[in-house]
């Protein structure tokens, strides 16, 4: 999995990579994921076949979140899985924004690393996804 998430200009707010991507290859492959998705429709299929692999997509408000597949990979369940991704943001951000994602980045990136590990779906219940930072909250809080 590559994991992608970009607003409506075309700015990369989070990205995430499973296996090693040179960081030159990285901007230009974002940049061409990135121009693949946006100049779609709302009509069009969320799934595209792009180069050596698939990519699913699905808009937010202004955010854009692009996952990047394998040919093997069930497009519907990855099409689930961001879905649950940002059901889950939107519980723990009470109605989740970009601004949420640019100022708790570290959050989102720890709740993308309990659903994803090394690039395999491994947790789907938000309770057990959330679990670890509201321990973390409690944790600062005191």
């Amino acid at each position: 999995i590559k994991f992608l998430m970009v607003n409506k200009q075309g700015q990369t707010r989070l990205s995430k990579y499973y296996e090693h991507v040179d960081i030159n290859k990285r901007t230009l492959l974002e940049t061409e994921v990135i121009k693949s998705c946006l100049s779609r429709s709302n009509e069009q299929c969320s799934f595209i076949e792009y180069k050596d692999f698939k990519l699913i997509y699905r808009q937010y408000a202004a955010l854009f979140i692009v996952v990047g597949v394998n040919d093997t990979e069930n497009e519907m369940a990855i099409y689930e899985f961001i879905h649950n991704f940002v059901e889950v943001l939107d519980e723990y951000f009470s109605r989740v924004s970009e601004l949420d994602i640019m100022f708790n980045l570290d959050k989102v990136h720890i709740i993308l690393d309990e659903m994803v590990l090394n690039g395999c779906i491994v947790e789907t219940n938000r309770a057990r996804i959330l679990a670890p930072l509201l321990i973390l909250d409690k944790m600062s809080e005191s």
